[in-house]
């Protein structure tokens, strides 16, 4: 079996060195950020040949679902939502292998959230029986802060009162009534001039072809710092004039789209798409209640890129706060369960996907539950040992990996 670390070491390689150490330090936290930073290692490891796992419905999956891909942002309609919220992996595939890492995430995660064992097993029963009765209804719904319950509820609620100010006022500094990006080392990074120029010259012309030009002018932008899976690929926070400066600029995101961890492995026959970027895109829009803000497939220095409006990585839910009280998680996990569900139906149809009756008939077959949870129950102890062997080898020698 091909050590974990030469893996994850191969995957990576081309990416920025900065942002690169920032990924694998991050990854030696604890079992869970090492999930997050190793999608492609749950694909490598994925057991293809089970038929109780692969014998499900085809869907337009996000490829890398797990507790914190989960969010809230603000979509096109100018409403706050809670859906999933990154597809950088996204493609057609069984249902179950999207289902089997969002299971792996709540057992993994768990020791880090101090849940016991038996009880993140009955949180994963939970979600698997959400999403399944989600499927029966055979209708896609979405959770805004009407619907919403306990503490999806509650992150919701101020964001919903949230004005743009203090959100730029968080990650932007004033002087002279005007805003630069905050080069902070923990959200940004700075851009050597040249490359700035570059990013900000895509931007003036990305301008010239919109229907309010102004509303683009770009003022600033940096390297931006996001995530686990994804750091050290490019990807740039940009600070534009918006509907007006200083307080209603607007800060958008640029990031690089590249090939799907799953792609290599999948069977099913996949479009042919434009770009990576399109993917990302496309598969977003059929997944999602509602897109967000900005969101379009781009091309910036040849390669494909994703814009978007940029969404605070603060509009997660902090699991941490359950206060040892399972039923807040429970209703966590139950809703989640019905967004993947809903996912799966809205874009049921599309290119090869499964039809509303398929998922409404897999929702009453329950023997692939079963099997699902307990592979999920031992690929994450595989997860906690790679976990440790990585942990080992980073902190002998992880500081030459980027040199």
């Amino acid at each position: 079996m091909k050590n974990p670390v030469d893996s994850i070491l191969s995957y990576n390689a081309g990416r920025e060195p900065e942002r690169l150490g920032l990924k694998h330090l991050a990854m030696r936290q604890n079992a869970f950020a090492f999930m997050r930073g190793t999608c492609h290692l749950y694909y490598q490891d994925w057991p293809a040949t089970e038929k109780m796992l692969n014998n499900a419905p085809l869907a337009w999956i996000s490829g890398d679902l797990h507790l914190e891909n989960f969010g809230c942002y603000k979509g096109d309609n100018r409403l706050v939502y809670f859906d999933l919220n990154d597809f950088d992996e996204a493609a057609l595939a069984p249902s179950t292998w999207e289902l089997g890492r969002w299971l792996t995430s709540i057992l993994v995660a768990a020791k880090s959230l101090q849940i016991a064992k038996g009880d993140a097993v009955k949180l994963c029963q939970i979600g698997l029986d959400s999403y399944s009765a989600a499927l029966m209804t055979g209708k896609a719904r979405w959770l805004e802060r009407e619907t919403a319950k306990g503490m999806i509820r509650d992150l919701l609620n101020p964001l919903t009162l949230r004005n743009r100010k203090t959100f730029l006022d968080s990650r932007t500094k004033l002087r002279n009534d005007k805003r630069s990006i905050k080069i902070d080392g923990k959200r940004a990074l700075a851009l050597e001039p040249q490359e700035k120029a570059e990013v900000m010259a895509f931007v003036k012309e990305y301008a010239r072809q919109q229907p309010n030009p102004e509303f683009y002018r770009p003022l600033d932008a940096s390297r931006r710092i996001a995530g686990t899976g994804s750091l050290g690929i490019k990807r740039y926070a940009i600070l534009v004039k918006g509907h007006g400066s200083p307080d209603s600029n607007y800060l958008l995101d640029l990031k690089e789209a590249i090939p799907g961890a799953l792609l290599p492995y999948v069977t099913h026959q996949q479009p042919e798409w434009q770009s990576e970027a399109h993917r990302v895109v496309s598969v977003q829009r059929r997944a999602q209640a509602i897109a967000p803000a900005f969101l379009s497939a781009v091309t910036f220095q040849d390669r494909p890129f994703v814009f978007k409006g940029l969404q605070p990585t603060s509009d997660r839910l902090a699991l941490e706060k359950w206060n040892g009280k399972l039923k807040r998680l429970e209703l966590v996990i139950r809703s989640m369960g019905e967004i993947v569900a809903w996912s799966h139906l809205r874009s049921g149809g599309h290119a090869g996907s499964a039809i509303a009756d398929e998922w409404m008939l897999f929702g009453k077959q329950c023997d692939w539950q079963l099997p699902l949870l307990k592979y999920a129950m031992s690929y994450a102890a595989k997860i906690e040992s790679d976990w440790k062997k990585y942990s080992k080898e980073y902190d002998r020698s992880g500081k030459s990996w980027v040199a």
